[in-house]
């Protein structure tokens, strides 16, 4: 086991892999000497990424290199890397150097000073980010802090330092669906945060487009909360009794002889009911459908190959490697348990 480990999920990043190295090496010798390791995964990205990760372990026997057998997502790319990691504090960094690394030395100073299990960051700035984007960050996260149960940090990301006995406590947690840094939150141990500035992707375009932005911020609502079934359950309940009111009227309207008119407003009522049925319907069926993705019981990722490190075992994925390995000559590969 290493005194530190850096994991970094990287989706189409060859343009930063250069410059990521050098500085997480920068930051990881000014923090830990030469006990560190640096683990690079690969999401299954289209370019030269997954090349450059394999030079960089050959020439560096710190970096691990891991590519997975397809594009997961990024949360479970960086649930493969923390899993496989070996460190007693790991540190969560994007490869678009965002998140500075040469804030990891102030951050473990301020873990061992406040006795922490966790130090997350906190964007007091967001540079070269859309006016729309930061419009909705900053609305989610104050959406989600009301809905959820859990107290998850306003403007936080997945940016943070984490000790040995945070990062067990988050992996016995095997859901399919992942919201990192709700889970971080959920499982308690003290948590400080550490304000910065948050910087211009190095190099590249964002990987966070608005449709996966709406997925993952509905994932972080239906994964933490119950507020969308509760939302459901009061709509239904406000039409129900809309619903014998207006029946009342019809009713009165019959017996006092009068004609009740106006096809276009009855039709509206019955495509407003018919649309949140619908609502109610799609929420539910959200539900239904995480808890049978969850009743597979599947591994949350397949790992095709790794570079560089020591051998590695899986809790939450498969290594595919591991049992290519035992095929061949003197080899000692061991197929993984979750």
């Amino acid at each position: 086991m290493t005194a530190l480990s850096i994991v970094v999920p990287c989706f189409n990043e060859e343009a930063c892999l250069g410059a990521l190295h050098e500085r997480l090496t920068a930051a990881a010798r000014k923090t830990a000497g030469e006990d560190y390791e640096i683990v690079l995964v690969n999401d299954g990205s289209r370019d030269g990424s997954w090349a450059i990760m394999r030079e960089l372990a050959a020439g560096d026997p710190h970096v691990v290199a891991v590519n997975l057998s397809r594009n997961h997502g990024h949360q479970l790319a960086l649930t493969a890397g923390l899993d496989l990691c070996g460190g007693d504090h790991v540190l969560i960094i994007d490869a678009d150097l965002q998140d500075p690394p040469e804030l990891l030395p102030e951050m473990m100073a301020t873990m061992r000073q406040a006795q922490a299990d966790v130090v997350y960051g906190v964007r007091k700035s967001r540079r070269g980010e859309t006016a729309f984007k930061r419009a909705t960050a900053h609305g989610f996260y104050r959406l989600l802090s009301r809905a959820t149960e859990v107290d998850i940090p306003l403007d936080a990301g997945d940016f943070r330092l984490m000790s040995r006995r945070a990062l067990d406590a988050l992996l016995a947690m095997p859901e399919q669906a992942r919201f990192i840094r709700g889970m971080v939150a959920w499982i308690g141990f003290k948590q400080v945060p550490l304000a910065y500035d948050r910087k211009e992707r190095f190099a590249g375009a964002t990987k966070y487009p608005l449709k996966k932005m709406m997925r993952f911020a509905f994932d972080a609502l239906t994964g933490f909360s119950s507020a969308p079934l509760k939302l459901a359950s009061n709509a239904g309940l406000a039409l129900s009794i809309g619903s014998v009111l207006l029946i009342f009227y019809i009713s009165y309207a019959w017996l006092a002889g009068q004609s009740i008119q106006g096809w276009t407003s009855l039709m509206l009522v019955v495509v407003v009911l018919g649309a949140v049925q619908m609502f109610v319907l799609a929420l539910m069926g959200e539900y239904i459908g995480r808890l049978y993705n969850e009743a597979k019981r599947r591994p949350l990722y397949i790992v095709q190959e790794v570079a560089g490190g020591e051998a590695r075992q899986a809790r939450l994925g498969y290594l595919a490697e591991a049992t290519a390995n035992k095929d061949k000559p003197g080899g000692k590969g061991k197929r993984p348990t979750r």
